[in-house]
């Protein structure tokens, strides 16, 4: 069966979206994120200014490019996990599979760019709010007692938050566990209703 035009059309868009935001990273790796412009990234990829602003909202988003796809991993983690497993055990696994990805040698100088620019920390923080809003929404279709709203919103902060302190430990994976291990501890005490007292 031939392919239909609408799966060649998402194809080429795919493939060209991949493009722009290789020659970006490139470029922004050669010559300093500061020193390229979206009409460099644009001429080097040979595309028009305005296709580059068709896949990426701004100069920023190129180096997050797989922003979207992170987020959806994170709420497919809970709403797609396996019959069985438990949702602590789920994000976990998954976080433990981010934070592989972003430490992999080859990834390494992109992170050294964010992390000296406050350009792209500030869109990083803006980012793993996203990515906690909707991983609160998928939780709120969580079987088992009703959880606030805040509660929700509390839990997945402490999650994609878990990804940023691994990634500066000293160990990574034994970092995500560690986190984790309180993450659990508190979704529980929610599902129970316990309440600790503050002291003072």
């Amino acid at each position: 069966m031939p392919e239909q035009p609408s799966g060649r059309r998402e194809r080429k868009k795919a493939a060209t979206r991949q493009k722009i935001a290789d020659t970006a990273l490139r470029l922004f790796l050669e010559r300093g994120y500061d020193a390229v412009g979206i009409r460099d990234v644009a001429a080097e990829a040979d595309v028009a200014v305005t296709t580059v602003f068709a896949h990426f909202a701004s100069k920023e988003a190129l180096v997050f490019e797989r922003d979207a796809d992170f987020e959806q991993r994170l709420a497919r983690a809970v709403t797609d996990r396996a019959p069985g497993e438990s949702l602590v055990a789920a994000l976990r696994r998954e976080i433990h599979a981010l934070v592989r990805h972003c430490l992999a040698d080859d990834a390494a100088p992109a992170w050294h760019m964010i992390d000296t620019s406050p350009a792209l920390r500030e869109y990083e923080g803006a980012m793993r709010l996203r990515h906690a809003e909707a991983l609160a929404t998928a939780l709120a279709d969580e079987p088992g007692p009703p959880r606030s709203d805040t509660v929700r919103r509390a839990i997945a902060r402490f999650v994609v938050d878990a990804f940023a302190l691994a990634r500066d430990a000293d160990d990574p994976q034994a970092a995500v566990d560690d986190i984790f291990r309180m993450i659990e501890a508190a979704w529980e005490a929610a599902d129970t209703g316990v309440r600790v007292p503050l002291s003072g």
